[in-house]
């Protein structure tokens, strides 16, 4: 997925899942850190993770919440009281917040992650859904939260985006239908955008709709929409549709996702846009994108000089890897679970690093110049001598001798070779993996392999078995078929019937059954046969042209296209091709009308608002 989206910093909302749920493949990611908010009570509800690509961003600080009343992991001291150095900052004061839900109550839901990076503070949520009154309270307390939040941070000189799923609409091209449904309610534009949630975000966003005078504490917009800046008056740019309608074929859904910055850094981005082809939730991604260079405090940096920690990165280029020693204490690869434990794909796509392995080392006689120092230098494990048995011998190590005196010529020395092992291992001993060696397969009866080959030889028929009585009997096709028996014995694990010797009877055994000239039978098989024909057939009725429906004269309908403005707007549905109204006199005089059933096409849903007229 990281692969598809292309992307060094991602923020994902709803992960509905618990810390016991989490696997390695969601935080042993190589070449990724990994910080998440979950819920504390809930199952498989909310949670927020951002994920950061460790070769171009490294986060300075993290926490966990928008009002920093929880704490670090291992340790009693909430972030808010923490020394300052080790703060991200902009926590709610005294007064600032109405107290219609405790703070602890707000952050136990895993509804917000926050990094800082030296350029700016990321600030990651998943704001609450307007569901049924029961939970309006919540969502206002942790709307009024986090506008306090960014404004503080904001107010301290720090550079901030929000960004993640608000679920709350800005404006009247941020949803569709909007205005129909509104006249249907008979409520006004101007009461729908005065809800708290909506007044928050159109007081905080420069050009937002804000009815009425702002309210005290926020007079001033500290934010800008990024997507609205870049496509202004685009419509239908919408982020999340209704999967209960199937809303998203006919694009009838609302724009609830956004990526928000602060003055400062707007000039930093040179892209902004939703990415509503790729599918998989009832939202899609929404990104923003920053150049290589961007101006911090007047002067021109590459991007990564300030996105990283003091000491990575130097005029762009690199100057120390990322460690483990870098995560922060709330970054999951730290969890116990996880940590000092790498990913299986590293054991298999990492190169093996070179051992330097001091041996001992003999006088030349006659000379008067101490021992040369030997190096043996080994890249990986040596072949197993016993795992190959006679077929191939361990390859020895080349040696690099050095005398100690400067400026000499390196030699390369042949070590002898070592001993072989013993063919037979030790049955107490558990035998290691045999080497990759190629051994002669011993051909079969028919000449076929036992296994199946080729996607093609599913659709052939199976070769029939020739009956018992077909076969001559003798020794020589004896022993035949029961070499043939041995080797099915070794692929079914069933047993074998009396009649058929196994093949760990003794050689006496079978000299008697050959002496008798006993008739051997062959292991029954499966008589269904496979008809290709009868396979295409089916094929071709799931993968075939969609077969037209007829309507009630006998005859194929037509397809249309919905034209209506709604949720079913765009999609195809069967009708009669008779044209509308009277179509002829019949003998009694009566007058035949067309056929006026529709046959909607499977992605049609109905709605409240749809309609059916002749």
């Amino acid at each position: 997925m990281f692969d598809t989206l292309e992307a060094d910093i991602v923020v994902m909302q709803e992960a509905k899942i618990q810390r016991k749920d989490l696997q390695d493949d969601m935080v042993l990611i190589p070449g990724w850190d990994v910080y998440f908010s979950l819920p504390k009570h809930k199952k498989g509800y909310s949670g927020v993770a951002i994920y950061t690509r460790s070769s171009k961003c490294a986060p300075i600080r993290a926490e966990e919440g928008i009002t920093g009343i929880l704490c670090p992991p291992n340790s009693s001291t909430t972030f808010r009281d923490l020394p300052e150095d080790q703060q991200i900052g902009g926590y709610p004061r005294p007064g600032q917040l109405s107290g219609e839900v405790d703070e602890a109550t707000l952050d136990s839901e895993g509804r917000c992650v926050i990094l800082e990076f030296p350029a700016f503070v990321l600030v990651g949520v998943y704001s609450p859904a307007t569901r049924d009154e029961s939970r309006d309270e919540f969502r206002h307390a942790f709307t009024e939260a986090m506008d306090v939040r960014v404004r503080n941070l904001v107010a301290m000189g720090k550079e901030v985006v929000l960004t993640g799923d608000l679920n709350i609409i800005r404006s009247e091209l941020d949803t569709a239908g909007l205005v129909e449904q509104l006249r249907k309610e008979e409520v006004s534009l101007d009461d729908f955008f005065s809800s708290p949630s909506r007044r928050f975000l159109n007081q905080i966003v420069f050009g937002g709709r804000v009815v009425g005078t702002r309210d005290e504490g926020r007079e001033e917009a500290v934010l800008w929409d990024l997507c609205r800046e870049f496509h202004p008056t685009r419509t239908g740019m919408y982020t999340c549709w209704d999967t209960r309608k199937n809303c998203r074929p006919g694009n009838f859904g609302s724009r609830i996702d956004y990526v928000l910055c602060s003055s400062g850094i707007k000039d930093w981005f040179i892209d902004a846009n939703i990415q509503e082809g790729l599918l998989g939730s009832d939202h899609c991604p929404v990104y923003a994108t920053m150049g290589d260079t961007v101006n911090h405090n007047g002067t021109t940096v590459p991007i990564t000089d300030v996105m990283n920690p003091p000491g990575m990165f130097k005029d762009g280029e690199r100057q120390r890897e990322w460690t483990i020693k870098d995560a922060l204490p709330t970054s999951a690869k730290l969890i116990p679970e996880f940590s000092n434990r790498r990913s299986i794909k590293d054991m298999f796509f990492k190169k093996p690093k070179a051992t330097i392995k001091p041996t001992t080392a003999t006088a030349i006689p006659g000379s008067q110049d101490p021992p040369p120092l030997t190096i043996t230098i080994s890249t990986g494990p040596e072949k197993d001598s016993w795992a190959q048995g006679d077929l191939a011998s361990s390859q020895p190590s080349s040696q690099v001798t050095a005398p100690p005196s400067s400026g000499s010529t390196l030699v390369a020395s042949p070590q002898k070779p070592p001993v072989k092992r013993p063919a037979v291992a030790s049955p107490a001993k558990r035998p290691q993996k045999k080497g990759k060696v190629t051994l002669a397969k011993e051909p079969s009866k028919t000449g076929a392999s036992a296994s199946q080959g080729t996607l093609k030889s599913f659709f052939k028929p199976k070769t029939p078995v020739p009956s018992p009585s077909q076969e001559p009997t003798g020794t020589d096709n004896t022993a035949s078929a029961t070499a043939d028996i041995s080797t099915a014995s070794e692929l079914l694990p069933a047993e074998l019937p009396p009649e058929i010797p196994s093949p760990n009877q003794s050689s006496k055994g079978s000299a008697e059954s050959s002496a008798k000239e006993t008739p051997l039978t062959t292991v029954p098989t499966d008589d269904k046969v496979f008809d290709p024909i009868e396979n295409k057939a089916s094929w071709s009725k799931l993968l075939g042209k969609r077969v037209v429906p007829k309507c009630e004269h006998g005859e194929d309908c037509v397809s249309r296209i919905t034209k209506k403005p709604g949720v079913n707007c765009g999609r195809s549905f069967f009708m009669c091709a008779r044209p509308t109204g009277p179509s002829g006199k019949k003998e009694d005089g009566t007058t035949e009308f067309c056929c006026k059933t529709f046959i909607w096409s499977s992605e049609w849903k109905p709605s409240s608002s749809a309609s059916l007229s002749g």
